[in-house]
């Protein structure tokens, strides 16, 4: 789910400078003993995360011959795994040059929304296809140092100008007739269903239809809880899904703006209804509570992580190891993660409150070189 930030593309672009591009992560070699709770850690709990990130990195040189490995292990105990990652695996701790060891963490989840095929009185809010006049440029063609970043826009004359945001999109500019999936009935979960990424929706014909991340109109995302500190609605303490969702039920005549503060616009596919769980970005399901969304230009997708931070409101330990299979829009920087806490009613009241201190240290396979820092 890589941001794009919308801008023109000149005839002939010159490459960024040494001063935009984002600082290396520091990464340092610890020995297993430096994870707190390594050892203590349900680990067989990540092995089905692990191999289904496998099925999706077994051909690529770094990955290639630990997913070899690992196939070789069909049913292993927990300590064989532990065995595994030590054997395979060199742990090295995650800092930022700008901020060090420490950073946050944060969770998201799999809604479940109300909604219907056709639109109704009730069921009024579309969830949307990709539009056609959506278009992705990806900068990587044009310079290598830039893989992974992408711009989106839409052709006026013979400009690529910035597409429409959330605001314009809501008022009925962007041509999507005809690019509506279902149609839900509420706008502020609708609006967390762009958050989140993927979920499902009870139709009012008994069908429960799943949706995922297909594209987004190329915006920062904006965190509309941080919209709300600033403006004095809630405090920093007090912010969480629940706390915006509460705000925005008590003043309807101020959540559409509220809303549209965050430029940033997500379109969807159906996705099948057999899928195991909501696709990350490496394309394999998620894992509930073992699978995590990070910065790709730090950290790449499909590397094991092991996590020390705590339960959400509460000072127990939750150290894990989990697999960096999702990126998202608000996850920026080295030590930065959002936790996947799966689906249902415990998910959201988790996934909603965290905000909690990151440590977090990366497994390498080993004898292969660390990777290096992509592009801003």
């Amino acid at each position: 789910m890589t941001t794009g930030v919308p801008v023109e593309v000149k005839p002939t672009p010159t490459p960024p400078t040494a001063s935009q591009e984002p600082l290396a992560p520091v990464f340092r070699q610890v020995t297993w003993d430096a994870l707190p709770g390594w050892r203590e850690d349900n680990i067989a709990e990540a092995w089905s995360a692990f191999a289904a990130g496998c099925s999706a990195l077994a051909t690529r040189d770094v990955w290639r011959d630990v997913c070899a490995t690992s196939s070789r292990l069909p049913n292993p105990s927990a300590e064989a795994i532990r065995l595994f990652f030590e054997s395979n695996f060199v742990p090295y701790q995650v800092s930022s040059q700008t901020s060090g060891e420490e950073g946050l963490i944060t969770g998201y989840y799999e809604p479940l929304l109300r909604g219907s095929r056709k639109q109704t009185p009730r069921c009024r809010y579309p969830v949307y296809g990709v539009p056609e006049d959506l278009v992705v440029v990806d900068l990587g063609e044009l310079y290598p140092e830039l893989k992974n970043m992408r711009l989106r826009g839409r052709i006026e004359g013979r400009r690529l100008v910035p597409y429409y945001d959330r605001a314009r999109i809501e008022g009925g500019e962007a041509p999507l007739r005809g690019k509506e999936i279902v149609w839900v009935d509420d706008a502020v979960e609708l609006f967390f269903l762009h958050v989140q990424g993927s979920g499902r929706i009870l139709l009012d014909s008994g069908e429960t239809l799943r949706v995922g991340y297909a594209d987004q109109n190329g915006y920062p995302y904006r965190s509309i809880g941080r919209v709300l500190v600033d403006r004095g609605e809630l405090s920093p303490e007090q912010v969480s899904m629940q706390s915006i969702q509460a705000w925005a039920r008590r003043n309807p005549s101020k959540a559409v703006e509220l809303l549209n503060s965050n430029a940033r616009y997500v379109f969807f596919r159906e996705l099948p209804a057999s899928t195991a769980g909501p696709p990350g970005s490496l394309g394999v399901p998620l894992t509930a509570r073992r699978s995590v969304a990070i910065d790709p230009r730090y950290v790449p997708l499909g590397a094991p992580v092991f996590i020390a931070a705590t339960w959400p409101n509460s000072p127990k330990p939750l150290n894990r190891l989990v697999l960096a299979q999702d990126t998202g829009g608000a996850i920026r920087g080295p030590v930065r993660a959002d936790l996947f806490w799966g689906y249902g009613e415990a998910a959201a009241r988790e996934a909603g409150r965290m905000k909690q201190r990151l440590r977090m240290w990366m497994l390498w396979p080993r004898d292969q070189p660390l990777p290096a820092v992509t592009s801003d």
